[in-house]
């Protein structure tokens, strides 16, 4: 199920003779699962057919559990008065951490606030 694009994405893809830029803005849309092996993500950018773009990536758990730790090393990289981008980190990463806690899975003990996040997550 795909969703609208809060804000952008900007994908490069680079090979020896060529060089492929795409963005993806608020009116493209994005899916973003757990599957048996791994992360899905996918952005869509609708419209003409010289505009319209997909991009599919797909990570293994152990690669996409090494992304997070060394985003967690850079984190110093975002100012602390950025305090706007460190939230929305900070609630995602949160909204992850108790999906994946299996004393959590039960909604009901959430409180709504709770329950949200985590339900984009799980879609």
């Amino acid at each position: 199920m795909t969703k609208p694009i809060p804000d952008k994405a900007e994908v490069a893809l680079e090979y020896p003779d060529k060089l492929y830029i795409g963005t993806f803005e608020r009116t493209a849309r994005f899916d973003a699962h757990l599957d048996e092996t791994g992360i899905s993500l996918s952005l869509h950018r609708t419209g003409a057919a010289d505009v319209r773009k997909t991009v599919r990536m797909h990570f293994h758990y152990a690669l996409f559990a090494k992304i997070l730790r060394d985003l967690a090393k850079t984190v110093a990289s975002v100012p602390p008065a950025d305090a706007a981008h460190r939230d929305e980190l900070r609630e995602g990463a949160e909204a992850l951490y108790r999906a994946l806690d299996p004393r959590r899975n039960d909604k009901k003990d959430m409180t709504p606030k709770e329950q949200v996040p985590c339900l984009h997550v799980m879609e």
